[in-house]
């Protein structure tokens, strides 16, 4: 069997419902185990949940509950929910299978053969809602520094000796510079061996639930000893074949379990029985809400299925679009070094500017183009060296990115790309090379189309829903392999292409929805219409056909926008007419911001002539209703329109 590239995630503990928090780890994992696949390694991607422990047995009582049912109901949710957020697992192991608990059994007899582990009294204070001891002077006013409540335990119990590993530790950490991601986690790991490792409690008193040590049945193993070897039990170990997949090429864990288990206690454990140490480990950031870490303790929970079925209805996408929107958003704006922080309103900005702006737009721009200038069909032509050069650059940053398990910075990659793209067909015009004849424009088309049909490769690992609809609109199977980005291979010429069909429509964002709501709550006061101003009749009001013939409406595509110096009313917008540039100044900057527009259709009166408003000249309106508060509600074709034409 050839060896494999394994790929493991921190199991979650299932006292609870999962929250994006807890899918931000497996959805690294998932990533990761997709770029392999990609490069064309044999990849074993395994994720988990974590059962055993008093905190399990407690939650399960408190809802009069046998433990068993409770776990395997919460942990059928969270498969469930790796299965619809499509984390690509190999493997789920519980801990409360039986290959986990020989495996458990087995390394604490091994441990204890090889004189790593001794019977002691263990007095102290225990933290039941994290399972973690505590000495007296860790406590905070009385609690755990988590804020938890704590209670005294006195037990005979065994004790792992941790304390003789810490020259072991740092030598290998010195040895192997990758071994802990990012580099300012490496440096809290270290610091934290040099002020001296101290044993561990392994053991507690068996309260009727987690994993009998062995020839002791009267005790447990330590639910936080047992679930790190949750990673070898589900290689097989101490069976035959197990080292077909281990050691771990990376392990996937969150910041606040890195220093004192991923990175001492677990390579420790595996240091005493002799079993190789995991390449990496890499620890990413909390994600915060509202500025706390997300916690289904504090019940500050934000749930992915629910926050994905709510955004697919609000969007008018479907659900599993609405997956790969979640998926874009939590491995864009993760961070391996700091915290990210989670908002709504965040979560709709980033959709419309990365997926409906810059990606939905630099598809249907292209798609569109090459139906109108060379008809329907990948051009035959060579592609020219900017977006050949591009598109090498998007690849090898990615590539680099990923090296580091940089995930943020390889999404960023591969939308840097897409970002090219818009900006080189502005800079290339093909409206204009067209209407000039120009015979570069070939060349261009196909450039275009190798930009994004590289952009959906790049962008496979983190949206795979939405990569395969772009593929389906180029009438091409999805690229899976690494080496096929960006080849003349990968787009064959005279494949006849689909016609565009936008896949992220653009989401209007409500702006000011507190100060909206407060006006709504407020009674409102209706307006008594002025005596000097009449109700206008019907007569007064109509036009004849030959009036409204003589303003001539367009389809236009802002490509760029900035705010009206010494204004807070008004935008400065650069529109696209096919081909032609208009500058136009609106007065919407209260209900839009400017990067809410860039790559917006819009209709504009076309033949208005020339004002200038603060100084600015405006060559043109756009048409936009008014909501209940007066302001703009910019009106817009209901699918993607050439630009230019005609509003009738």
């Amino acid at each position: 069997m050839s060896k494999k590239t394994t790929v493991c995630t921190a199991i979650p503990y299932v006292n609870s419902v999962p929250h994006i928090g807890n899918i931000l780890t497996d959805l690294s994992g998932d990533i990761t185990a997709r770029y392999f696949r990609m490069r064309g390694q044999d990849v074993f991607f395994q994720v988990g949940t974590d059962e055993n422990g008093l905190k399990i047995k407690e939650a399960a009582e408190a809802q009069g509950r046998d433990p068993h049912e409770f776990v395997g109901e919460i942990a059928s949710r969270f498969q469930s929910i790796f299965d619809a957020t499509q984390i690509s697992y190999d493997d789920f192991i519980r801990t409360t299978e039986p290959r986990h608990v020989k495996a458990s059994q087995e390394l604490f007899r091994r441990l204890k053969a090889n004189g790593h582990v001794y019977l002691g009294k263990y007095e102290g204070w225990y933290d039941v809602s994290t399972e973690t001891f505590y000495r007296e002077e860790d406590l905070v006013e009385g609690k755990s520094p988590d804020g938890n409540e704590v209670r005294w335990v006195s037990e005979d119990n065994y004790f792992f000796q941790l304390s003789s590993f810490g020259d072991r530790l740092l030598r290998h950490i010195e040895e192997n510079p990758s071994f802990i991601q990012p580099p300012n986690r490496r440096n809290e790991v270290i610091s934290f061996i040099k002020q001296g490792l101290r044993d561990i409690c392994i053991t507690r008193k068996n309260p009727g639930w987690g994993i009998p040590v062995p020839d002791h049945e009267e005790l447990v193993i330590y639910v936080w000893f047992d679930a790190l070897i949750n990673y070898i039990a589900a290689t097989g170990w101490p069976d035959e074949g197990w080292e077909d997949k281990w050691p771990a090429k990376v392990q996937w864990v969150g910041k606040d379990i890195l220093t004192r288990f991923h990175a001492t206690l677990w390579p420790a454990m595996l240091l005493g029985i002799g079993l190789p140490l995991f390449e990496t480990v890499a620890a990413h950031g909390w994600v915060l809400l509202a500025g706390e870490k997300i916690s289904k303790s504090k019940g500050n929970v934000v749930r992915p299925l629910e926050l994905a079925e709510e955004f697919s209805a609000k969007a008018g996408i479907s659900p599993e679009l609405a997956i790969d929107v979640l998926r874009h958003y939590l491995t864009a704006t993760m961070s391996l070094e700091n915290d990210s922080t989670f908002t709504y309103e965040d979560f709709d900005q980033r959709y419309n500017s990365d997926l409906a702006n810059d990606l939905g737009n630099a598809l249907n721009r292209t798609l569109s183009m090459a139906h109108k200038f060379v008809g329907g069909a990948v051009p035959s032509d060579e592609v020219e060296a900017e977006a050949i050069d591009a598109i090498q650059r998007a690849k090898d940053a990615f590539a680099a990115a990923m090296t580091e398990y940089q995930i943020p910075k390889a999404s960023e990659a591969a939308m840097g790309l897409v970002r090219f793209l818009n900006k080189y067909i502005d800079t290339r015009a093909p409206w204009a090379l067209a209407k000039n004849s120009d015979p570069a424009l070939g060349s261009v088309l196909r450039s275009m189309l190798l930009c994004i049909r590289s952009a959906e490769g790049l962008m496979r690992i983190f949206i795979p829903t939405a990569s395969d609809a772009i593929a389906s609109q180029f009438n091409l199977p999805g690229l899976t392999q690494w080496d096929e980005i960006g080849t003349n291979a990968s787009l064959p010429s005279g494949t006849p292409l689909g016609q565009p069909q936008p896949i992220f429509p653009r989401l209007e964002i409500q702006k000011g929805s507190s100060a909206k709501s407060a006006k709504e709550a407020a009674p409102k006061k209706e307006k008594a219409p002025a005596p000097s101003q009449p109700m206008q009749t019907e007569t007064q009001s109509t036009i004849t056909i030959e009036d409204f013939m003589k303003v001539e409406l367009r389809v236009a595509r802002v490509i760029e926008a900035e705010p009206v110096e010494g204004s807070d009313k008004l935008l400065k917008l650069q529109l696209d007419i096919d081909g032609e540039k208009r500058q136009v100044v609106a007065g919407i900057r209260a209900n839009y911001s400017a990067e809410d527009l860039i790559g917006r259709q819009v209709v504009m009166v076309f033949n208005l002539k020339p004002a200038k408003l603060r100084g600015v000249e405006s060559q043109g309106m756009l048409l936009a209703a008014t909501d209940s508060d007066g302001g703009a509600i910019l009106l817009q074709p209901d699918r993607e329109t050439p630009e230019g034409a005609k509003v009738r």
